[in-house]
Order: structure tokens, then C-alpha cells, then sequence
């Protein structure tokens, strides 16, 4: 196994992590209090990575769509990582 097959590897562990940690805030976020530790602990970790795309994309009304937003970028990114390796 050629080094980078393993470096393709890490870097789509790495987004499914993400955005699985993303899904799990998101569904929290809606039956949890925010002052629960296990969330607080959450929006530690990802509130700085929606922030940017908060400042740009706009609610639609009472509903965020920057998680959603996130998910498919860390995906694109992602993929597009793993296709510029050479193998």
C-alpha cells in the first residue's frame, strides 16, 4: 500500500468525522439545552467552522443551513483532495 492510497485514506476518515460530528450538533442542538456540557463541548469544537459560512449565507427564516452547507463542502474538498493524489 503506496503511501499515498494511505494519505486518500486518512483524508476521508478525517471528512466523515467532520461531518459526522457536524449531524450530531445539529440533532442536539434541537433536543438538547444549550447549556448542557455535552453540547457546549460541541460548539466549542464546531461553531468556529460555520462561522464563516453564517457570515455568508442567510438564515431561511428560522432555519440554518450552514451545517448542511459544511457537510457537502468538507465532502467536495475532500474528494477533490483524494483525486489530485497521485497514484
Amino acid at each position: 500500500m503506496s503511501a499515498f492510497h494511505i494519505l486518500a485514506q486518512i483524508i476521508n476518515v478525517l471528512a466523515n468525522l467532520l461531518t459526522i460530528l457536524v449531524f450530531i450538533w445539529a440533532i442536539l442542538s434541537w433536543f438538547m439545552p444549550p447549556y448542557h456540557p455535552v453540547r457546549e463541548a460541541l460548539d466549542l469544537i464546531v461553531e468556529p467552522m460555520l462561522a464563516p459560512i453564517r457570515r455568508v449565507v442567510p438564515m431561511l427564516g428560522p432555519l440554518d443551513i450552514s451545517p448542511i452547507i459544511f457537510m457537502i463542502l468538507v465532502q467536495i474538498i475532500a474528494q477533490f483532495l483524494i483525486s489530485i493524489l497521485p497514484y
